[in-house]
């Protein structure tokens, strides 16, 4: 493992997703998960998404519209969150979440809809932290 490419990624993954998020990751890690947690840090915290050549709010884009597709409502709430901390708009995140409907199906971009909802809702309860 790269401790470099780890502390980076540690670094970014906390400024996307935010503090209470990641230390919740690690600290609820255990023998069995923690070596994902720390795979994570290193490539795609640490060698992917620190990358120049996509924007993090374009990066969050992505991110959500994969996450849509792969119908994985618990990663997108976070990265939903994480998307408005890099400065996407609700109106972004929406339009990313309607190209979704196209292309994976509406069961889909269903699912992604209630959980982006709930995350934006949150988001905006707790002061857009």
């Amino acid at each position: 493992m790269s401790r470099d490419d780890w502390e980076k990624g540690l670094r970014v993954r906390t400024e996307v997703m935010g503090e209470e998020f990641v230390s919740r990751a690690l600290e609820g890690a255990s023998d069995f998960t923690r070596p994902m947690q720390d795979w994570l840090n290193e490539h795609a915290w640490g060698s992917t998404w620190q990358r120049e050549g996509l924007p993090r709010q374009t990066r969050s884009l992505v991110t959500i519209a994969m996450l849509a597709a792969l119908k994985a409502p618990t990663e997108l709430k976070g990265h939903v969150r994480g998307a408005l901390r890099n400065g996407c708009t609700v109106a972004q995140i929406q339009e990313v979440l309607l190209q979704s409907l196209i292309y994976c199906g509406a069961p889909a971009a269903q699912e992604a809809f209630r959980a982006a909802r709930e995350a934006i809702e949150d988001w905006e309860s707790n002061g857009g932290n």
